[in-house]
């Protein structure tokens, strides 16, 4: 009895319950649109038919199919996140870095990062588009924006999160600003970077693909837009929402998938050392 409590109890059980609720939930509210004459036809279609689609070989552009183009707008959008993202990592770590060297830095700095994640995305793009004049550009500097801030706070609480004794004992032993950094406040600071790396990976993902709805050129938003508008088929605008998902949610795994293998490196590097 207690494996069986155990296991309906488990992560695993709870995520299932999870998914079969929420697809009871979607075929009871795409059986009622069904029947509701108002409604366009397929806005909400079942699962089955979203997973057909996939499959389906009818040409919706006549050159390529729903899956093929969702598959070749999603390259040119998550190639822009990708750029986007390492840019604002390595801006938000260098910020991070000097803000905890030079205290002045985080008083003058940090308000104005608060100041630019306060803009709304639909705000800020037209602005940077000016200013670019390339639509590609633009998108790759929002989500490059978006991803500094999480990981610069995130970056600068684990450089505050060494204990005053650490850095006495470094003092202690002559170490350089250099050495205490690369020894102790770096490393220490791992997990919060990684966890501002899981917040701004999404988050560079969904920012490139609503960028895309506004400026239009190519792109998962733009097909978003158009299949919206009946553009084209309505397959097209779930295919790339059920996408969309799959690759935010893995792309918060992948970085879980990172930081176990860069904790794990440097586990064994302190093991060497001892």
């Amino acid at each position: 009895m207690k494996a069986i409590k155990k296991a309906l109890t488990s992560k695993q059980a709870v995520t299932l319950v999870w998914v079969i609720g929420l697809i009871l939930l979607w075929e009871i509210g795409a059986t009622v649109i069904a029947h509701t004459k108002r409604s366009p036809e397929n806005i909400l279609p079942h699962l089955y038919q979203i997973i057909g689609s996939v499959f389906s070989q009818t040409l919706v552009n006549g050159r390529q199919t729903a899956f093929q183009i969702v598959l070749s707008n999603a390259g040119i959008t998550l190639l822009r996140a990708g750029i986007g993202f390492l840019i604002g990592t390595a801006i938000g770590f260098a910020l991070a870095l000097l803000m905890s060297l030079f205290k002045p830095a985080e008083k003058i700095v940090f308000p104005y990062l608060m100041i630019i994640q306060m803009i709304p995305i639909l705000g800020m793009a037209p602005i940077i588009l000016a200013v670019t004049k390339d639509i590609n550009k633009s998108r790759i500097i929002i989500a490059a924006i978006l991803t500094f801030y999480p990981v610069a706070t995130n970056t600068l609480a684990g450089f505050k999160s060494v204990e005053k004794e650490k850095h006495e004992l470094m003092y202690s032993l002559a170490a350089s600003k250099f050495e205490i950094y690369r020894k102790l406040m770096i490393p220490s600071c791992i997990p919060y970077f990684f966890t501002g790396l899981k917040i701004s990976a999404p988050m560079a993902i969904t920012a490139s693909i609503l960028v895309d709805t506004l400026q239009g050129g190519s792109g998962l938003g733009t097909m978003l837009s158009q299949s919206l508008k009946h553009a084209m088929t309505i397959y097209v605008f779930w295919q790339i929402v059920f996408l969309s998902a799959i690759v935010g949610i893995l792309s918060f795994y992948l970085m879980t998938v990172i930081e176990k293998i860069a904790m794990n490196t440097r586990g064994k590097k302190l093991k060497v050392t001892r």
